[in-house]
């Protein structure tokens, strides 16, 4: 059997309260940083990297210079295109505690699992009143397959909902060892065409697909979710071949289509990045009908959004 540990560490980028949506009820969401993907949409770049990251914010610096001395390698100065020089960052985040107005921030932190449950049962009642509970997110989770596995089981033992959103890159082992603690599974499947997902998430997809048959069978609420990207998915052919293959995953009856938006763009000027999407247009929910409609016609649900 298993045992809790309250002393086991991960590194949370968010915790995110009241959500009413990523599985039933009124949810708690953790999001662990690190992920094997690059998917060029990302709206959680600061999610990828398993480290702390600094965020910059050009707009609310005043130019005390108060950050400048207390970096340990000299990576900040008035010189720098962008302020932070990132080949030199360590992201310590000294330079954080020094800034009056948070222009300069961290991102991710260390916490124990103790400290996680602390933050979650705040919302205890919610989750008693609702059907909710609480979602891992990222990043993706399973990078941290030891520490979602801690707080699945601890949120379990308080009779609490448990859900995650995963891309299944992760080994089988894992997949075994985690999943069955998951109530309610929300596969992220990109692309079936493999050529595709390497492109826009610099990974074959043969094993996140092997693993979202083996996942499937382990949860028992399974729901298959695909970002519709402007020229990666959104077409017949693509979502079309997604929802073959949802018919193949044990239990699943129902895909959602998350429309592609732009919401985490400036996050990518926050960590002195340029967003891989460029300007590309949000896609309008009642602009992927023609793709629900293809999904429905493989004789499962489909939900825009979700």
């Amino acid at each position: 059997m298993s045992v809790i540990d309250t002393t086991a560490e991960g590194t949370v980028f968010d915790i995110q309260r009241y959500s009413i949506h990523d599985g039933p009820g009124v949810r708690t969401i953790v999001f662990l940083k690190g992920c094997p993907l690059r998917c060029r949409w990302c709206s959680n770049p600061e999610s990828q990297a398993p480290e702390p990251e600094l965020f910059f914010r050009a707009s609310a610096c005043i130019g005390c210079g108060q950050c400048v001395p207390v970096c340990p390698v000299q990576a900040l100065s008035k010189a720098n295109p962008g302020f932070v020089d990132r080949s030199k960052c360590i992201k310590c985040g000294e330079c954080t505690k020094v800034c009056p107005t948070e222009a300069l921030k961290r991102t991710g932190r260390r916490m124990t699992l103790a400290e996680v449950m602390q933050e979650l049962r705040k919302d205890a009642i919610h989750y008693r009143r609702s059907g909710g509970g609480v979602t891992l997110s990222g990043g993706e989770p399973l990078m941290q397959s030891a520490f979602a596995k801690q707080i699945l089981m601890a949120c379990h033992e308080q009779g609490w909902n448990t859900a995650m959103e995963t891309t299944g890159c992760t080994t089988r082992e894992v997949i075994r060892d985690v999943i069955p603690h998951v109530d309610n599974l929300l596969m992220d499947i990109k692309a079936i065409d493999p050529a595709v997902h390497q492109a826009n998430t610099g990974v074959d997809n043969r094993i996140i697909l092997e693993n979202a048959l083996i996942a499937a069978s382990l949860s028992p609420n399974p729901v298959v979710r695909v970002p519709v990207v402007p020229g990666v998915n959104d077409n017949e052919r693509e979502i079309g071949a997604i929802a073959h293959f949802a018919t193949l995953m044990p239990k699943v009856s129902t895909v959602h289509l998350l429309p592609y938006h732009s919401f985490g763009e400036n996050k990518y000027t926050l960590l002195g990045r340029q967003s891989p999407m460029g300007a590309t247009k949000d896609l309008r929910p009642e602009s992927i009908l023609p793709l629900k409609a293809v999904v429905e016609s493989a004789g499962l649900n489909c939900v825009i959004g979700g």
